[in-house]
């Protein structure tokens, strides 16, 4: 996003994080009769992603209501009191309310502000997660089905084919996911499937953009020849943190060509320590 979109949707993130993702004040005031704080399970947080995707969902199909919503035209106050007329008795209000706080801003194109409920959404299912304990575990999992996608041409004609609803894609996906994955996982994996992004493989690769950025993390994807043990993992991880002063989370590949050794990927960074890396840059060297 540019420009006005960028600006809202960064206020957006703003509001999410000031209010620590809009929990309920039914729990603060729980804590203050009962002298307990509830522990939150990250539902709140999960619920609040279910209602922007949904939002997003009817935006998606309801272009003359996108349209009104983005009207530049129209006042603020009046596109959110028509927000809370539309989406009041279907959302939680703290969902509705950051909503009317979206379509109170400016967009730059009427699909922007979608998309930025979206990226909001995602970042509300990150912190179900992250209450859960279970955000590493998302990031491994989000790799894991983008490359289960990517890899499996069924599957992946299956969830593009624009003759199956988007319910029956999802349907397909609670079969496959259910137990095997994390609430959050099949949540996104979801969300995929609704047609904002051109491909689900796309989709999840964004998803797993905002995640890491969301946790402050850079993602490094290693190739390596077997499984690295976890020792390894950690030593492997740590030198990267030391050498680019930020945690790395790490998407480990297993790939037969990798003779030995591990090719590293990182931002725009490639740190190849493969045998057969190592034997192309002595072929070069040679016919050089």
């Amino acid at each position: 996003m540019r420009g006005a979109s960028a600006d809202s949707l960064a206020a957006l993130i703003g509001e999410l994080d000031s209010s620590g993702g809009f929990v309920p004040k039914v729990k603060e005031w729980a804590a203050k009769v009962t002298g307990r704080a509830e522990e939150d399970d990250g539902s709140s947080a999960e619920r609040m992603a279910a209602d922007l995707f949904g939002v997003v969902d009817v935006l998606r199909r309801e272009p003359s209501l996108r349209r009104t919503l983005t009207d530049v035209s129209l006042r603020g106050d009046a596109k959110a009191d028509l927000v809370r007329e539309v989406f009041g008795r279907a959302l939680a209000r703290e969902s509705t309310e950051l909503v009317a706080s979206a379509v109170s801003r400016r967009w730059a194109a009427p699909r922007d502000l979608g998309d930025a409920l979206e990226y909001l959404g995602v970042i509300c299912v990150v912190r179900a997660a992250e209450q859960r304990g279970e955000a590493d575990q998302l990031e491994d999992e989000l790799f894991a089905f983008g490359r289960l996608v990517s890899e499996n041409p069924e599957l992946r004609d299956a969830l593009s084919d624009p003759t199956r609803s988007i319910e029956d894609k999802r349907a397909l996906l609670r079969d496959l996911l259910q137990d095997r994955a994390s609430t959050a996982t099949l949540q996104l994996a979801q969300q995929a499937v609704a047609g904002t992004h051109r491909t689900v493989a796309l989709a999840v690769e964004d998803y797993q953009k905002i995640v890491a950025d969301h946790r402050n993390l850079l993602v490094a994807r290693v190739r390596v020849a077997r499984e690295l043990s976890d020792e390894d993992a950690g030593r492997l991880a740590g030198t990267l943190e030391r050498q680019y002063h930020k945690p790395v989370h790490l998407n480990v590949i297993i790939d037969p060509h990798v003779i030995g050794g591990m090719r590293v990927e990182i931002g725009d960074d490639v740190i190849d320590g493969t045998v057969s890396g190592r034997l192309d840059d002595a072929r070069r060297q040679l016919a050089g």
